[in-house]
Formats: C-alpha cells, structure tokens, sequence
C-alpha cells in the first residue's frame, strides 16, 4: 500500500516512481492454560505433537452427507482437511445441537463407519489421544483405533475399544512405531446409534517442534480487522467480501472492503498449488500459505470486540495465534486486558507496526506524515506503545521493547541476529526457510528493555546499529508468562500487492526478488509457526 496520508506528497511519490521504487507501501496475570481442555480455554499443545486434526473447517461443512449415493457407500468420501486428505465413509462433518464438540465442529459417524487418513505420518506415532461422545439422544456406542504401516494395505488395532459417554472424554492410545504411519477410527458397535469424533493428536518419534521442515498442523490463526486496518490506502486483510465506510485522515470517510470472519472461497479448496489470488486481501499470500502448511485461519470483523476467557466464538481462547497488521485504533481497556492475558497464558501475538513522526500534528524530518490514516491522533506506533505501558496489568513494557516514533527506509538490511538462541533461530530459520534480509519502505524501529523484560531478542537491525544492541532494532521476538510475540516495525513486508483496488498495492512479499530482498514471507511464517508453537 502506498504510505502517503499527504495529498501534496502523493503527487510527488507518483512523479518519484521510476526513480524510487521504495516508496510504496500498503499502506494481575491470570492463571496459565491448564492441559485439559474444556470449551472455552485453548489447550496449548506441547512440542512433540506433530499433526491435530480438531475437524475446524470455517464456514461450511465440506462433507454434510454420510456418504455420496448410494448411502453408506463402501467407498466413503474424500475430503481435505488441514492441508491433508482423509476418507469419510458413513461419516460427515456436523454442528448441530446434538454433536458433541470442542469447538465449532466435530466428526459425526454412524452404523460401522470409519475416518481413515490418506497419508502417512513419516517420523513414526508413539501416543494418539482422541475425544469421543454419544451424539446427544442417542444410546452408547464402542469405537477402535487401527494403524498401518503398508499405506493402509493392513491394519493393527491399537488398545482396546473405547465405550463412548455423554460428553467428550479424551482417550489415549500408545502405538510405538517408526517409519510411515497412518490411522483409522471405525465405529465398531451401536448400529445406528452415532458418535461424535474430535481434536486427534498425533506425537511423533521426531519430538517435533526444531524446526526444520516439521510443522504442526491445525494451529489456529485469527486475523484482526476490528481496528481499521483497512483505513486509507491500507488493505491489512487476508480476504474483503463487501465493503463499508470507513474515517480518513483528511476528513469524512471513504469506501473501504470489509473483511468478514470465514473467508470466501472454503480454505478446504486450497491446495499446494493454490494462487494467493484465491483470496482478495493485502494479506492474501501470508494466509494461504497458512492453510498450505494444514493451518486454520479466520478474521475479526469490524465491530467485533478483542476478548479473552469470555466464550465466546471468536474469543482469543479459541486461537494460537493473534495477528494484528497496523492497528488504527488504539485497543480499549478490556481489549488490552484481553491480550494480555492471552499472551500470558500461551497465546501468540504477531505485532506489526508502521512510520509515523515524533508528533501526529505534523510531519517528520524528512517531510513524511505519520501512518495516522483515520485522522484520530492515534497510528500504529502508538497504539503498540499505549498497549504496552497503559494496559493496567504489567505497564513496563513488559514484552521488552519500546517502539520509536521515527520512519526510516532500509534497502535492505543484512544486520541479522546470528548468534544461538533458540528462539530467534526457529524465526530465522525455521521451516518456511532463511530470513537473512528485511527491507523497510518507511517503517519504524524499536528500542529493547531488557531490564524489564530478559527475554527480548532482537533479530534485524538498521545496518548502521550495532548487531545485538538494543537500539535501531527492525524486529524481535519476546516470551511473556507461557506466551510469545513477535514485533516487526513495517508493513510492506506483509503486503503482497494484491487486494482493494482502490489502494496503492506494492508486493514486498515476493516481489522484491529482483532487488534480492527474499526473505519476507520466510520471516513472517517462520514467526507464525514459532508463536503457534508449531515449530
């Protein structure tokens, strides 16, 4: 998106563009998760987990029939879910009353039905845990696991059969076997009676969880677009199905799109070979690529308050990670509440900044204004800063960072963290490949806080800093109580060109390669996966 909120300046970045390509821009800590789930609290999944399947499809049920004609069909149905391919046979994917779920969807199978994976887990399975029930109504039921180790050529039964009861109740299974491995669940007793299949988690030989290549599947992402990030020339959405009115800094509003919760087509549709374009969105790529690793993503709508522990569909309970690309609101009181609780009990924050000045009254030095592009005093900086030191649980920057009110270009920088944390390892160089080089088209940078927060680790800096310092630092990850964040000081690198026509789109996502700035969308996945805890 096009960084300009000053008309004037607008006219001149225009006339500038042949010779400047740089210029654009799209614009009190509660109690930890405990480890047993319950509806309203996300369990956060240790390392070695290496595949879950919590049946989460959006908006649609990919499979709302038993089974296609003839019913019962032997050969069941495939579907997609998480990136990867399973058969159905008498059995569909349900929301009604009666299913028993942990969240907004569960596996629902009848007579002697069966869910069998399509493909192989390669490191080997050691335990499988799985939650079952009576679908409401109906009487008890038996079910079994079985594995295969021939691609499904034969089959094991793992333990003994499992009685279901009126609520979800987590069986555990140990299975101890290396090399490829995929499952079955076959409803074994009841007749017509059903059961309820949900949350499979898989641990694996490997430990999961290094990096690598290896990332967990069906980690929740939830997008933020309550907080007019599609204000002005900024299209911060991985998908837009309407439009609305929107504040600009210049006075009245403008035509905005609007992102709704589930995006539009069914991310069961994305494949490996998927276009970004699939969804309409400045953040496109970033989401789709999500989905491609077998991840779940979804949007906060405009209107749409950020909470946490309230139960409510979209309360942050329900995700791993919260993502917010430039906020132009500041986030109100319970909000912060909200995230900080979230980040302290688990959750990952994904915190994405933009330029601004010392003032929001006028411009800086080198005659920009600040990214204030609804006009309320109030840009992405701030708002980041007034989370952090007016949240009334821990006011002292508690992630370990202050964010500058400053714009600087960096074209690019190769002043990368190399040294042996752990952390910053995973994010540098994690399973989406190397981040050596981050390019800023006028962005701003942070000053780290270790003393109120020792966890802070910066991973790029300005290349006039001093690497490892703890000024001028372009992005840096954090750990607060269980949780993580991640802050990036521009979001250019995010965009990926595509989105609101009516905006000035700039691809530093991917488009940068000719410059040979290529580590953008390595840097940004690799950080989902570590605040996911998927790496």
């Amino acid at each position: 998106m096009l960084k300009f909120t000053n008309p004037r300046l607008w006219i001149l970045a225009v006339a500038a563009t042949g010779l400047m390509a740089g210029c654009q821009k799209n614009g009190e800590i509660a109690g930890l998760k405990t480890t047993e789930p319950t509806a309203t609290t996300k369990t956060i999944k240790t390392l070695a987990v290496s595949l879950t399947q919590g049946f989460e499809v959006g908006g649609t049920s990919p499979k709302t029939a038993y089974d296609v004609s003839p019913t019962g069909s032997s050969s069941g149905d495939n579907v997609t879910l998480s990136g990867n391919s399973w058969n159905m046979y008498d059995a569909l994917i349900g929301n009604l009353a009666a299913d028993q779920r942990a969240g907004s969807w569960s596996a629902r199978v009848r007579n002697t039905g069966k869910i069998t994976m399509l493909f192989d887990v390669t490191t080997g399975i050691s335990t499988v845990s799985i939650k079952s029930a009576t679908y409401n109504g109906d009487t008890p039921s038996t079910w079994g696991l079985f594995y295969s180790t021939n691609g499904g050529s034969s089959w094991t039964q793992s333990g003994s059969a499992i009685t279901t009861t009126a609520s979800l109740a987590t069986s555990t299974f140990t299975i101890t076997q290396t090399g490829n491995v995929r499952l079955e669940i076959r409803k074994l007793s009841g007749g017509s009676n059903r059961i309820n299949i949900d949350d499979i988690a898989i641990d694996d030989n490997a430990g999961g969880g290094t990096g690598g290549g290896t990332v967990i599947a069906g980690k929740k992402f939830l997008f933020d677009a309550s907080h007019l990030e599609n204000a002005g020339s900024a299209d911060w959405q991985i998908d837009a199905d309407g439009t609305e009115a929107v504040p600009i800094y210049t006075g009245g509003t403008t035509t905005e799109t609007k992102a709704q919760r589930i995006p539009t087509p069914a991310y069961t549709g994305i494949t490996s070979s998927t276009s970004e374009t699939y969804w309409k969105g400045a953040l496109s790529a970033w989401a789709v690529e999500l989905v491609k690793k077998g991840e779940l993503v979804e949007t906060l709508p405009v209107g749409t308050g950020i909470t946490y522990g309230g139960g409510g569909a979209q309360d942050l309970s329900n995700y791993d990670v919260f993502i917010v690309c430039e906020p132009n609101r500041l986030f109100t009181a319970s909000e912060k509440t909200a995230l900080m609780n979230f980040v302290a009990n688990g959750g990952g924050l994904f915190m994405i900044a933009d330029h601004t000045a010392a003032t929001t009254a006028g411009t800086d030095a080198n005659g920009y204004n600040p990214s204030d592009r609804d006009g309320d005093g109030y840009d992405s900086p701030r708002v980041w800063n007034d989370l952090m030191t007016n949240n009334g649980i821990n006011n002292s920057n508690p992630f370990g960072f202050s964010v500058n009110y400053v714009d600087i270009s960096e074209s690019p920088s190769t002043n990368v963290y190399t040294g042996t944390n752990t952390n910053a390892q995973k994010v540098l160089n994690g399973a989406a490949g190397a981040a050596s080089k981050m390019a800023f088209y006028d962005g701003s940078t942070a000053t780290l806080t270790p003393a109120n927060n020792s966890s802070v680790q910066g991973l790029f800096w300005r290349n006039s800093a001093t690497n490892g310092g703890n000024a001028n630092a372009m992005a840096l990850l954090a750990t607060y109580g269980s949780g993580r964040v991640v802050w990036i000081g521009d979001s250019s690198d995010a965009d990926d060109g595509t989105g609101d026509t009516g905006d000035g789109l700039f691809n530093g996502w991917s488009g940068d390669a000719p410059s040979g700035f290529t580590s953008h969308s390595a840097f940004h996945l690799n950080a989902s996966y570590w605040l996911a805890k998927a790496q």
